[in-house]
């Protein structure tokens, strides 16, 4: 193990190595299929007769069965190997992929989005980017760790647009040549569930270079934080989890699904449009990832984290406020443009903040915590976003709770970044 990590560092120096390719790729591939789907999720969710409260219900639901799919996987990824685990995610994603399409059982379909993973928001579910980050981190020194998470978030982001520029074209000229609605959102349901086997495929060539060193597991993790893989780490795991949660909760509100049924509804905004404004969308934020790195190593993670954050809420908050759907479009774009810079810094930060070899249960954890979060908020979006008089609450929701998170954050950590800036 000791060789292979050895190599894996000097490959890291050079590069990013071939494991470090093979997680790029898969994360590439992971967010192109969660783009396109979340154009069309709530959509199809619509044309399959579901209304607004069971539409959210579903959503939330989804994101707490994949909170505690996640959870069970990352906490035991050191220990049982973190490439079987990656495996195990992708033949879930491939599962609740084919249940979706195949079943318009909103019980069924209730019961593999709790056990399976599937993303509504365009943004990372399951277990994928807590065991990737802890492999990265592994491989690559600790001074590159920053600028890789950037280039790591922005290879996910070019997929995301990329997903949801073709999924969103897609369902528009399958249903320009005739198809119905709903049987063209499903045929990208389908593709959507294709991608967990290949998923599983790019998984099964990572070497031993990403798997925790045998030296550091803990033979019988013992009490709660134990059991969750965490030893020296828990407390501020406890703390970064807590403010993480605040976060997704009020981010919950405005996922690229509920977003995209907004514009629908309010403007009669199509599949091919919405796909063309999250594809814009998301490249400005993956772009805006590589001066994250850059001001990081000028400011530090902490206050990067929170002055890029703080002025991308408040145009969150502005989206409904505008008269017109290009001014509305405007605003959402410009948000996007800085909204993302607070991640590849998040990620290193909490990396930074843990033991080397508490970093795939620190990364779950509060990944957990994010994802936790998240999945109450959809369900009230949902009712919320259905009424005309309180469509546009959950931009302005959302976007003070984020204030609220950036200055907690803020207080809370800021002068222990000054040792922790990478």
């Amino acid at each position: 193990m000791s060789e292979a990590k050895d190599s894996a560092a000097s490959d890291g120096r050079r590069g990013l190595g071939r494991d470090g390719i093979l997680l790029f790729a898969t994360r590439s591939a992971r967010m192109f299929s969660y783009g396109f789907l979340s154009v069309v999720l709530v959509l199809y969710l619509s044309a399959l007769g579901f209304g607004e409260g069971r539409i959210g219900l579903l959503l939330t639901l989804t994101l707490v069965g994949d909170a505690i799919v996640s959870l069970f996987i990352t906490t035991r990824a050191d220990r049982v190997g973190r490439k079987t685990m990656l495996v195990a995610g992708a033949l879930l994603l491939a599962g609740a992929g084919l249940v979706f399409a195949l079943s318009g059982d909103f019980y069924v379909m209730l019961l593999a989005a709790t056990i399976g993973v599937i993303s509504p928001s365009g943004n990372e579910v399951g277990p994928f980017l807590a065991i990737e980050q802890a492999a990265l981190s592994q491989i690559l020194p600790d001074e590159r760790r920053t600028d890789i998470f950037a280039r790591y978030n922005l290879a996910g982001s070019l997929a995301t647009a990329s997903g949801a520029l073709v999924g969103g074209w897609t369902a528009q000229i399958l249903q320009g040549s005739g198809m119905a609605a709903v049987e063209s959102y499903r045929v990208l349901v389908f593709a959507y569930a294709g991608f967990g086997p290949f998923l599983a495929f790019l998984f099964f060539f990572l070497s031993s270079a990403v798997e925790a060193p045998a030296s550091t597991i803990a033979a019988e993790p013992r009490g709660l934080a134990g059991r969750f893989g965490l030893g020296k780490s828990r407390r501020v795991v406890a703390k970064l989890s807590a403010l993480f949660s605040l976060d997704a909760f009020a981010g919950g509100f405005v996922i690229q699904s509920i977003v995209a049924y907004w514009f629908h509804r309010r403007y009669g905004v199509g599949p091919g449009l919405l796909g063309s404004l999250f594809f814009g969308a998301n490249i400005l934020a993956g772009f805006s990832a590589l001066y994250a790195a850059r001001l990081a190593k000028r400011f530090g993670l902490i206050n990067t984290m929170v002055f890029t954050h703080l002025p991308s809420n408040v145009l969150l908050i502005l989206v409904p406020l505008m008269p017109n759907l290009p001014l509305a479009m405007a605003v959402l774009l410009a948000r996007f443009s800085i909204s993302q810079m607070d991640v590849p810094t998040r990620q290193s930060y909490t990396m930074a903040a843990v033991t080397p070899e508490e970093r795939s249960a620190a990364a779950g954890v509060t990944g957990i915590a994010r994802t936790a979060g998240a999945s109450i908020s959809p369900s009230l979006s949902g009712l919320l976003v259905a009424g005309a008089a309180t469509a546009g609450l959950p931009f302005i929701i959302s976007g003070s709770l984020k204030i609220a998170y950036d200055l907690l954050l803020l207080r809370a950590f800021n002068a222990r970044d000054r040792k922790k800036s990478s």
